[in-house]
């Protein structure tokens, strides 16, 4: 077993406007998202099934192209491979849960 506290772990910037605090187990790792308003992230797609945790704000969630406003609390899964972009409509806070591991996130 393994306990974290998140004010223990650094906060980074990991572009412009949003901050994160990554969490890695063996197989997930969890992302605590701080956004500021206004700031958007790009196109992208990954081979991890992503689950989506609104726990403060509106966010713009964009699946597949389509785009869907998000009020918290909310919950979104973005299947794996699938191309999803987002935008913080006002201040937001997401705890992102990745399967398997992001690994490529490991040294962020």
């Amino acid at each position: 077993m393994s306990i974290f506290r998140l004010d223990e772990i650094q906060e980074k910037e990991f572009i412009p406007g949003y901050f994160v605090r990554f969490v890695h187990s063996e197989n997930m790792t969890m992302a605590h998202w701080r956004i500021e308003a206004g700031h958007a992230l790009p196109d992208h797609a990954h081979p991890h099934e992503q689950v989506v945790n609104l726990i403060e704000g509106t966010f713009e969630l964009t699946l597949d192209g389509v785009p869907h406003v998000l009020e918290a609390p909310a919950v979104a899964v973005v299947p794996s491979n699938v191309k999803h972009s987002g935008k913080a409509l006002t201040k937001v806070r997401i705890i992102d849960a990745f399967y398997p591991v992001r690994e490529d996130y490991r040294d962020k």
